[in-house]
């Protein structure tokens, strides 16, 4: 069966938040249909807000989204501009899958006018960085000795640095001065006995109050903790417990942020583990109850698909969807590629030049592969790529990667070409390759260039499928084999993307270039 493209998103429901924009008055979760899981949102010195998530083992680390209304998101930047802390985040001998960037912290001290994000790296060693601005540029300013895991950083009213931190055993560290080296660490609390697992920690201060958020990923829960002292003593309440989540399908929302508005309302932005597409931003009012600790506004006991809006609509962000055609010789600050790339074996100059960088038959193993996160509970991909600068024994195409991957893309032999549909690519729980996965669908190819399509159902309680189609006029798309199986284990981490791959089986030397990449 051969189709149109304009029928098919005639005919595609296509997803809701497709764009950042959502233009009514109240708000649907989750508030970004993507995956931005660990947030550590607060409002900077410009009343916009920031949002610092973890993307794991991709480059560049800790995305930085901006808001001004709490609603509408747009990423802005990186924190960790290279994972340069290993050299297997390289591909050196070895992978960093499910390392790099866990759950961090990111605040903005207005006393040096300076940017801090935090985060413990491999349960080792914590890194410091540093930005004039929340879009950087931002360097590497100090290396800690402390684990910092889960942290949450405070810059108290006399301009002090504190880092709540740790598992179980919670513990605050107080920074020198310049907020790079630790001068003093203690234990300020212990999980309670049915918690089981406590982290995700955070902590602020409110009337004089101190209140440290964390969770339990166990029992679904999160604890809201409070003090006269920074020290403690600690006492605590449940905000939430196995409450449902807004999207169908997925898990309780838990861990998160609290978040102060101008007008003195307050929300907790949390997440819901809703695979295919991975953790996603949910967001609700709280209230203050008598005894000084925050309720979550709930409705029939769970977390509501809808609230009002909390601030006047601000739709003037960029959207998630669209076409990029690689303008200009940067890429977009959306692209993260899978672990470090080789910096000397790409080129963005009016299109992106992908040079083959690994000899390899796996693409798990395959440097310079990048990708993009699909947005939308039915997300949708089209790569153009030009062919004619391939050599023998190089694959290139489109993949919907995970830990099971799938992928269409061209590959070439000697002087012919061939259009494949691979499928059944998967990691072990040790992140190491347990198949290069099996052709499903091969089809000739005629021409130097050629558009590739790839579709998945995002939807937690949805088909978890996908599929592939290719074209020789980005018009008229004809379907590749069937339907793919999306994996929706939680352990790996980060949900589905699209990755655009070229790498060599024979030997380097090839390139492709790919003019355009457009999602909706």
């Amino acid at each position: 069966m051969i189709v149109s493209l304009s029928s098919l998103i005639l005919a595609n429901p296509l997803s809701k938040h497709v764009s950042n924009y959502q233009r009514q008055d109240a708000f649907e979760n989750p508030v970004i249909y993507a995956d931005y899981p660990d947030n550590d949102v607060f409002r900077g010195p410009d009343e916009a807000y920031y949002f610092s998530a973890s993307n794991m083992h991709y480059s560049p680390g800790a995305p930085v989204l901006r808001s001004n209304d709490l609603v509408n998101w747009e990423i802005i930047g990186h924190s960790v501009p290279s994972l340069n802390w290993s050299p297997h985040y390289n591909m050196s001998g070895s992978n960093a899958y499910i390392k790099g960037t866990w759950a961090s912290t990111l605040r903005y001290r207005p006393s040096n006018g300076l940017w801090y994000w935090i985060g413990c790296i491999e349960f080792g060693k914590s890194y410091v960085y540093t930005a004039p601005e929340a879009s950087g540029p931002w360097t590497m300013a100090s290396v800690i000795d402390t684990c910092y895991y889960d942290c949450g950083l405070h810059i108290d009213d006399d301009d002090k640095m504190y880092v709540v931190y740790g598992v179980n055993d919670i513990m605050i560290a107080e920074l020198d001065d310049e907020g790079l080296s630790q001068v003093s660490t203690q234990q300020v609390l212990t999980a309670p006995d049915e918690a089981g697992h406590l982290e995700g920690n955070r902590l602020y201060k409110k009337d004089g109050t101190y209140y440290i958020l964390n969770d339990s990923p166990d029992n679904q829960s999160t604890y809201i903790w409070k003090s006269d002292s920074i020290y403690g003593e600690w006492t605590s309440k449940l905000l939430g417990k196995y409450v449902s989540s807004p999207v169908q399908g997925g898990g309780s929302p838990h861990q998160g942020s609290l978040i102060q508005t101008p007008n003195n309302n307050w929300y907790f932005m949390s997440f819901t583990w809703a695979y295919p597409a991975g953790r996603m931003p949910v967001l609700a009012p709280i209230e203050w109850g008598s005894d000084g600790f925050p309720i979550l506004s709930t409705v029939d006991g769970g977390w509501s698909s809808s609230y009002p809006n909390p601030l006047p609509e601000d739709g003037d962000v960029t959207p998630w969807t669209g076409t990029d055609r690689f303008e200009g010789n940067e890429l977009g600050v959306a692209w993260e590629w899978n672990h470090n790339p080789d910096e000397t074996r790409f080129n963005v100059d009016n299109g992106l030049t992908l040079f083959t960088t690994t000899v390899t038959e796996d693409l798990f193993n395959a440097r310079n592969t990048l990708t993009r996160r699909g947005h939308g509970t039915y997300p949708v991909a089209i790569i153009a790529i030009n062919l004619s600068q391939m050599t023998s024994g190089d694959r290139c195409g489109l993949a919907a990667f995970r830990d099971e991957s799938a992928s269409i893309g061209v590959e070439r032999s000697g002087d012919s070409y061939e259009i494949v549909m691979r499928e059944g690519m998967k990691l072990n729980k040790s992140w190491e390759t347990e198949s290069l996965g099996r052709i499903s669908a091969t089809a000739a190819i005629y021409q130097d260039k050629i558009w590739l399509r790839g579709t998945m159902d995002f939807q937690a309680s949805g088909t978890k499928k996908g599929s592939f189609s290719y074209s020789a006029d980005g018009v008229t798309f004809t379907p590749m084999g069937s339907e793919f199986n999306l994996s929706s284990g939680w352990e790996f981490f980060p949900g589905y993307r699209w990755a655009i791959y070229n790498y060599a089986t024979q030997a380097l030397g090839g390139s492709i270039l790919v003019t355009e990449f457009s999602q909706f």
